[in-house]
């Protein structure tokens, strides 16, 4: 039997703060936690966005606004990451055929995922990652939660402003037609990293409602079309081989004494080998691609806020966002890996954009490319960034109503904290890889079948149920996604070789 409708207006306003005791809530889980009483309601969101007169509000006292394709936007923008950039490699190690199993594979996880978190959410009315793991564990479940989205979401803003310190200096370098770089000021990229941070992100990280972003999540995703456009028109612009690689394949055959001609058709049958395409492909990077392709698809610390802001919100329709959002994602991650590795082939590097210096460092379209692609990084920051404040604000003020000083502080506090490691640390995405390779798959897979397992009352769905039963099945492919990412990046560091394919 459904629970009653009342228990969806128990709900979250923005920062992770509820208003819990205006309304009847839901009854006990199986676990016995209670829901927080009346004594922790707060206003975060009382008068922001004005009630509409002529019907009821979804929520208690904050009424969302977000329409269904802004929702999209942002969710899609959550999704989307610096990973895209290492799909063609992770394809040039799988093949075409075990890539194309891997996405839609993790694509339906995923889908899977977001629906354990939405059906728990609907049960106890609650819709903050932290405040299910509190209702499923207490105390220990939320601050568990609260610091795996804390950690995954530093992580993967450092490596957007790593980008940014990396790249933008490159894109000066190419649109000032400099063959080497200089020593001013705009060629060094950790004064960039904190223009950028001041002058784009921090203001669009003040933003009270995630909703209003919108706008500019909409305009990351059309950058990174543009990308996706590039990279399919360069497939049929870019010659293979490449002439260098013509020349390291003939460099060897010339140095025998044979046949001019007999090396010329040695040099013919390599370069036709070397441009045909692999379906199916086994190796020592195969298994390090997986942890890449299983976290393309992390976004959902920001479901439930999303969730939270949407105008009419109900749980279908917020499962038909995530399932748009993820689809489109696919189609995108899935071109953007195929075209990339049909104009490089086994010569594509984990990083795309860098394998195209090879044909031309100052090609004008792969510059703008470069732009957009910075773009979109550079945007997407702050929907990471609304998480862990969120989150910030679960673990350190629960008890306290919205002040705007402590949101300015706590974004200012991050975003210094993120540059100082991006600009202090030269190997921060090993240093991540770690903490990504702990914290992603609890938040995909563990915490949202446990939570599930535990809010769901034992009358409405018993232990051994189906439903329950692949709920555990789902937590234990966590756990081997978990074990595996970090066998592999234990066995990376110790090799002492840098097989880094992108992240989120």
């Amino acid at each position: 039997m459904e629970a009653p409708l009342q228990t969806e207006m128990v709900e979250l306003v923005p920062n992770g703060k509820h208003l819990e005791g205006l309304l009847p809530v839901a009854p006990p889980t199986a676990g016995g936690q209670r829901v927080e009483g009346p004594g922790r309601s707060c206003v975060e969101g009382e008068g922001f966005l004005p009630k509409s007169p002529s019907k009821e509000p979804h929520f208690t006292d904050f009424e969302g606004k977000t329409s269904f394709g802004m929702s999209v936007f942002n969710l899609s923008n959550a999704i989307m990451g610096s990973g895209i950039l290492g799909l063609a490699y992770a394809m040039a190690n799988t093949g075409i055929i075990l890539f194309l199993f891997l996405l839609t594979a993790v694509a339906l996880l995923s889908s899977y995922s977001i629906h354990l978190l939405l059906k728990s959410s609907g049960i106890v009315g609650i819709r903050a990652y932290e405040q299910l793991g509190y209702r499923a564990f207490g105390t220990p479940g939320k601050l568990a939660a609260a610091l795996a989205i804390t950690l995954q979401n530093i992580g993967a803003m450092s490596s957007y402003l790593y980008i940014i310190k990396s790249e933008l200096p490159l894109v000066i370098q190419t649109f000032l037609n400099l063959e080497d770089r200089t020593s001013d000021w705009y060629m060094n990229g950790n004064y960039l990293v904190i223009l950028v941070s001041v002058v784009v992100i921090l203001p669009l990280a003040l933003m009270r409602q995630l909703g209003y972003l919108g706008y500019s999540s909409g305009f990351s995703l059309s950058c990174m079309m543009f990308f996706l456009i590039a990279v399919i028109y360069k497939k049929f612009h870019v010659p293979c081989p490449l002439s260098p690689n013509v020349g390291n394949m003939t460099s060897n055959v010339s140095l025998v004494e044979i046949d001019k001609d007999e090396a010329g058709l040695q040099a013919k049958t390599e370069a036709r080998a070397f441009c045909t395409p692999s379906y199916f492909t086994l190796n020592t990077q195969t298994a390090y691609t997986i942890p890449i392709m299983a976290f393309a698809f992390v976004c959902h610390p920001e479901v439930l806020p999303i969730y939270t802001e949407l105008k009419d919100p109900s749980k279908r329709k917020m499962q038909r966002i995530s399932n748009l959002s993820i689809a489109v994602m696919y189609v995108m991650y899935f071109l953007a890996a195929l075209f990339g590795y049909l104009t490089f082939y086994d010569g594509v590097e984990s990083e795309l954009l860098h394998t195209y210096n090879k044909v031309d460092p100052f090609d004008v379209l792969i510059l703008c490319v470069r732009v957009a692609v910075l773009t979109a990084v550079t945007l997407t920051v702050p929907i990471v960034l609304f998480p862990v404040r969120r989150a910030l604000q679960q673990m350190l003020f629960p008890d306290r109503d919205f002040s705007w000083l402590r949101h300015v502080l706590i974004a200012v506090g991050l975003l210094t904290c993120i540059n100082l490691l991006v600009i202090f640390a030269p190997n921060i995405l090993g240093i991540f890889g770690v903490i990504g390779a702990t914290s992603a798959p609890c938040l995909i897979f563990i915490f949202p079948a446990i939570f599930y397992f535990r809010i769901i009352p034992t009358e409405k769905e018993p232990a051994r149920s189906t439903p329950k039963i692949l709920a555990l099945c789902f937590a234990a492919l966590g756990i081997l996604l978990m074990t595996m990412s970090l066998s592999f990046i234990i066995m990376d560091w110790v090799s002492g070789t840098s097989r880094h394919g992108g992240s989120h």
